[in-house]
């Protein structure tokens, strides 16, 4: 954790010219613009800019003539607009992204799709030109599909990368506004604070306390301290270009400004992006499983059709016709697509969530949603409204709405002036205040007053700062005042009183009672307040140096402030949701324990009776009592960010999954280390978003539970998709491969197997991803994080059902050879498509029964299934497809028995659904009356979040 460092010098600098145009705000550097042109057309022709370094060795002044800008107010708008053109975009050049034309092309590059389509050639030659003709339109409509899907997919995961990328603020007409990153220009003025990713490479004109993270370019491991002023040696290395800021590192203490003086390709981490290899984007844990139960399951497949030619050619059939249905079965069996259909689910699922404010930034995260099983949140602004407003006001033994107090006399006067002054919220005439909710709260409270902090600032302006530290739990701002300097500090009413030697009265100075006024601070945080100290201390001069040591030292305690900030309406319900899914919700935050319980026991996060573990209490455990206490515990109380790390790894080594959400650049740490970390959309820092692998779009507790739902649809989905393919495949294979054994003549060509390949696995599959969530899907236990995704009863019902519809076609095939010789072939190709039919709208959930569940709550499969039946029925009765896929039209007693055969997957399926509701079979089913268990929490779980 990093502490306040001092300025640029042993001595807090003045500030005579802000740069800042709020008034007041302290500024570094406050040069005039010397000898550099005006800004105006021609005066930053963006050729004439020389980009060249070294940045470092020159003043403020040079590198604003240098990049033809104003160190104060910025590039005009319409300049900054031409040097976009000029330059680019901001960013670092990434490897080429397939186009379309890639997309499609890598549909063909699957080994046996190649062989495929070599054999449908040589059989072309070879004088079976229809047959030819209809594989190869089949394999190209395949293809189609399947470009279709990766590149929805492409798409989706561009505009959720569009939608996580970073902001900038820039300085521009004079006027703070916030762009994308990738629109910053070199001569802008950029701000940064702490939790800010620098966007550009910056040479810097004001830094106050300002401490950056540049491991990431130098290595090097310990924040860099930054100042504004010159470096003499020219060819200093990056880590001792102190006045400089470089693009991809992160502000972690302080706030400052530079001017931009290179971007994109041409920043320092441009110049080695040749060194950095991001890799392809890494698969998921689950395509990983997948992709290698697939590698198995094709030797399988290859095995089985090198015994069906043989068999075949054995037994007198044509040699290129068993290779042909060899190879076919082998395209259509091999599920090589499963992994790329689970990243298109995913893909697609993820921009859905958008909808519902989440962000996923990792599609790992989308999986792992599923397996939370605690939930670590922040209080405010995330389970309250982050709306606050100071509700009462405690100084010189009264307790008084904040309206009733009187603000001409002392203590209340002062009280006010330092919550005006001592605030880094501003506004402009006829705008909104801007800035904390803390921060805003505090300043309406002084104007509701006629204390307004722009008067107050023009007779006290901000001469110096100590910025807020975690550790400290204060701030500390010092002002101008009468000759003399006045320094106010406020924060943790624990963490200011002790360094109060008096408080103020109404006829100055008196002594103080530190213990009473902790008793009062519990006492309002006891009705639900976050309460503030605020405390001062007059200086001759100002002080020698920032260290808070020395400035926040023998104060004069002023009063203290209750805010209320409400809880959510929605998060009641959605902590219920979270206790009936099997989650636990835990509040983790930096207020008062009173406030804290009063907020939890609102949303039945604690139950009456429950303890608060504070920060301190939590700080004496040892790993193996704290691995104890977070089973119980479900509030944390002035709790700091490295104990939010100690809290998830304690959780993790219990076996649970852990979601912790973050906004500060000291919670990156927290959210790396949660199996998913969850950053604040509107209040969050640059730095948490990066580390985080899903971001909330409107900060609401209740939309981590809304993406948990989601991510569970996704995943249900997912697993219905396998169930469905593997079992059509495994129909197919067990059709095939049975037949000679069985004496049977081979009971489909090459064409029908790629036929219910394109029709059966292709629309009708991809639709199951609409479907909707299952009924009681928030009801259910968590999936436990390495459970194979053919756990509970997935794989016994691609076994059972794949033989039962190899049965039923071999029973059909049997029959009509006697019964009907000339259209046995055309009823198994019809029974086999159909059954696979019947299977789809079987499946459409893990236990509801297809009519509960309702025929039409899913248009995009009833669609489906209605083209593909079309289709079917088509290629049976329509003369010229009779030729292409060497069918016969069935008479009407004939389709019937082929709908009543094929019926019989539907009702087995419907009947084994029934049979998993009620307990007696897959037990740990969901849905199920015995619901999953979870795995041994002293076994070592397999993190699947750490796998992106």
């Amino acid at each position: 954790m990093s502490t306040p460092a001092s300025q640029n010098a042993a001595r807090i600098p003045p500030c005579p010219d802000p740069v800042d145009p709020r008034p007041g705000r302290c500024a570094s550097v406050g040069t005039p613009f010397g000898d550099a042109p005006p800004p105006g057309p021609g005066a930053a022709d963006a050729k004439g800019i020389k980009r060249t370094g070294p940045w470092h060795g020159d003043s403020v002044d040079e590198v604003a003539r240098r990049l033809h800008t104003d160190p104060q107010t910025g590039l005009p708008g319409h300049e900054a607009a031409d040097r976009r053109r000029q330059h680019g975009a901001n960013e670092i050049a990434e490897g080429q992204r397939r186009g379309a034309i890639a997309i499609f092309l890598d549909q063909f590059r699957d080994f046996m799709i190649v062989v495929l389509i070599a054999a449908a050639i040589i059989s072309g030659v070879l004088g079976d030109a229809i047959d030819t003709v209809v594989i190869l339109a089949i394999i190209a409509l395949n293809a189609l599909i399947g470009f279709v899907q990766e590149y929805r997919a492409e798409q989706a995961v561009a505009a959720l990368r569009r939608l996580a990328a970073l902001e900038a603020s820039v300085l521009r007409d004079g006027k703070p506004v916030s762009i994308p990153a990738a629109d910053v220009v070199p001569g802008d003025l950029v701000t940064v604070e702490a939790g800010s990713a620098v966007p550009a490479d910056l040479r810097f004109v004001e830094a106050v306390a300002l401490r950056t993270d540049e491991a990431a370019l130098t290595g090097e491991s310990h924040p860099v301290e930054k100042t504004v002023d010159v470096v003499a040696q020219a060819d200093a290395p990056l880590g001792d270009r102190h006045n400089m800021g470089y693009k991809g590192t992160v502000v972690t203490h302080g706030r400052g400004r530079g001017i931009v003086v290179a971007t994109g390709m041409g920043t320092e981490l441009g110049a080695i992006a040749t060194l950095l290899h991001e890799g392809e984007a890494g698969r998921t844990p689950l395509q990983k499983r997948l992709a290698r139960f697939g590698r198995s399951l094709a030797l399988v497949v290859l095995a089985i059709c090198t015994i069906l030619f043989a068999t075949g050619v054995l037994r007198g059939e044509a040699p290129l016709l068993m290779l042909l249905t060899a190879i076919s079965l082998a395209v259509a069996a091999i599920p090589e697509a499963l992994p790329a259909v689970v990243s298109v689910s995913l893909a697609l699922g993820a921009r859905k969530m958008v909808r519902r404010h989440a962000l996923a930034r990792k599609l790992p995260a989308v999986e792992t949603l599923g397996s939370v099983t605690f939930i670590c949140s922040d209080k405010t602004g995330t389970l309250t409204e982050n709306r606050m407003h100071a509700e009462e006001l405690h100084a010189s033994g009264q307790t008084l709405p904040t309206a009733r107090v009187d603000a001409t006399h002392d203590p209340w006067r002062t009280f006010l002036h330092a919550l005006a002054l001592s605030n880094d919220a501003f506004s402009e005439v006829g705008a909104p205040t801007v800035g904390d909710p803390t921060e805003v709260a505090l300043l309406e409270a002084a104007r509701g007053h006629d204390v307004h902090k722009s008067a107050l600032e023009e007779q006290h302006p901000r001469v110096g700062e100590v910025p807020f530290d975690p550790e400290r739990a204060r701030m500390t701002t010092l002002h101008a005042d009468d000759g003399c300097v006045v320094a106010y500090t406020k924060g943790a009413p624990e963490c200011v009183l002790p360094h109060c030697r008096d408080a103020l009265g109404p006829a100055g100075p008196e002594p103080i009672e530190a213990g009473r006024l902790l008793e009062i601070a519990g006492e309002m945080a006891g009705r639900g307040l976050r309460v503030l100290a605020v405390a001062y201390r007059v200086w001759p001069e100002l002080p020698s140096t920032s260290e808070p040591e020395t400035v926040e030292a023998d104060l004069t305690f002023v009063g203290l402030v209750g805010l209320l900030d409400p809880p959510r309406p929605e998060a009641v319900e959605a902590v219920r949701l979270c206790r009936s899914a099997g989650i636990t919700p835990v509040m983790i935050t930096g207020d008062h324990p009173a406030t804290a319980g009063a907020i939890a026991r609102r949303l039945d996060i604690m139950a009456d009776g429950d303890a608060v573990l504070t920060g301190r209490e939590l700080a004496r455990l040892d790993p193996a009592d704290l691995k104890r206490r977070v089973a119980e515990v479900r509030v944390y109380a002035r709790a700091t960010p490295e104990q939010k790390i100690q809290i998830v790894s304690a959780l993790q080594d219990r076996g649970e999954v852990v979601a912790m959400t973050g906004d500060g650049v000291n919670d990156a740490p927290a959210l790396r280390r949660a199996d998913i970390g969850v950053a604040m959309g509107i209040t969050g820092t640059d730095v948490a978003k990066e580390a985080s692998d899903m971001i909330l779009l409107d900060d609401n507790f209740a939309t981590i539970v809304s993406a948990i739902r989601e991510g569970r649809r996704i995943f249900d989905n997912i697993r219905k998709f396998i169930k469905y393919t593997m079992t059509s495949n495994a129909g197919e294979i067990w059709t095939i491969f049975l037949a000679p054994f069985l004496g049977l003549p081979i009971p489909l060509l090459p064409i029908h197997i790629l036929w219910i390949n394109l029709v059966t696995d292709g629309l009708p599959g991809l639709a199951l991803a609409a479907e909707g969530e299952e009924r009681g899907v928030m009801e259910r236990p968590p999936r436990a994080p390495d459970e194979s995704v053919f756990a509970r009863g997935l794989w016994q019902h691609i076994l059972w059902v794949g033989l039962l519809m190899g049965g039923v076609c071999l029973v059909t095939q049997a029959w009509a050879l006697r019964a009907a010789p000339a259209q046995w072939q055309t009823m198994v190709f019809t029974v086999l498509t159909l059954s696979q039919l019947g299977h789809v709208l079987a499946v459409r959930s893990e236990c509801e029964s297809f009519f509960a569940r309702g025929s039409s709550a899913n248009h995009a499969l009833a669609g489906a299934v209605a083209l593909t039946f079309a289709l079917q029925l088509a290629t049976i009765y329509v003369p010229a497809l009779n030729v292409i896929f060497r069918t016969r039209p069935l008479a009407a007693a004939e389709l019937g028995l082929c709908l009543a055969l094929s019926a019989i997957v539907f009702v087995a399926v419907e009947v084994e659904k029934g049979l998993v509701r009620r307990g007696l079979l897959y037990a740990t089913a969901p849905g199920s009356d015995h619901p999953t268990k979870r795995s041994n929490p002293s076994q070592k779980r397999a993190r699947i979040a750490s796998v992106s």
